[in-house]
């Protein structure tokens, strides 16, 4: 089994920098095989160089150009990617020391049953505030995804078939996650942390267009009925408002 750990980044050296130390956790492993697929925008901060620098470290891969946004170059890196499964790590996140022993146990799924692999993950709000968010049932996606994007392991066949659709500008991972589960992969949730990322992305600062985005996915791929789908855009809205306010304290 070979993993895909897919990273796309804009103007952030720093932040490759450090999901690239973050491969270390992984590397130390060596019944795990994985290679690295990075997707820079045309950055002019270094980023470039230095993954050129890296020669081909960790089985890397990278190309860096204009794209159509975040979505547009994660579906540039699933074309890159010749793993089974792929996990997103954008730059800045990074692997949890025990990722490890999580990603191992990618092997034990069948090959003629693939599934979207979840677990949990842990969000820096800043200010040394971190909280786990724990994986949750498959049947949760009727609502939101049940885990972090971050903690999804992708199966690669239903990511070709089925790529990020770019008319959802900050939800795309939940239509994928819909997409996929409508088409008969399940979700598998096994026990560990698999990643660790900063709060304050798009769908932290724009929850109001999230919880739109996230109700148009209810209704037009989970066919969810319409006053189910209001009642879960009511309770997103508040949940991702406090986790708004949350961050925003913390960078006072």
């Amino acid at each position: 089994m070979r993993l895909s750990v897919i990273t796309v980044a804009w103007k952030n050296l720093a932040g490759v920098e450090k999901t690239w130390r973050s491969l270390s956790y992984l590397a130390a492993a060596p019944d795990i095989e994985f290679e690295w697929i990075v997707v820079d925008g045309g950055s002019n901060d270094g980023t470039e160089e230095f993954l050129k620098n890296l020669n081909g470290q960790y089985r890397l891969r990278y190309i860096s150009e204009k794209d159509n946004g975040i979505y547009d170059a994660m579906n540039k890196g699933i074309q890159l990617a010749s793993g089974d499964y792929a996990l997103f790590l954008n730059s800045g996140d990074v692997f949890h020391p025990d990722a490890a022993a999580f990603v191992r146990k990618l092997s034990s799924i069948p090959r003629n049953k693939p599934a979207m692999v979840i677990g949990d993950a842990l969000l820096d709000f800043g200010n040394g505030h971190k909280t786990t968010r724990r994986a949750k049932q498959g049947w949760y996606i009727y609502h939101s995804l049940p885990a972090s994007h971050q903690a999804i392991f992708f199966p690669m066949q239903g990511l070709k078939l089925c790529p990020y659709d770019l008319r959802y500008k900050v939800s795309s991972d939940y239509a994928l996650a819909a997409k996929l589960y409508k088409s008969g992969y399940p979700f598998k949730r096994l026990q560990g942390l698999v990643s660790e990322f900063s709060m304050g992305g798009v769908s932290t600062s724009n929850n109001i267009e999230l919880c739109q985005d996230a109700k148009n996915v209810q209704r037009t791929i989970l066919h969810v009925p319409g006053l189910l789908a209001e009642i879960s855009y009511r309770l997103r809205l508040r949940t991702t408002g406090k986790t708004k306010a949350i961050y925003q304290k913390n960078e006072m």
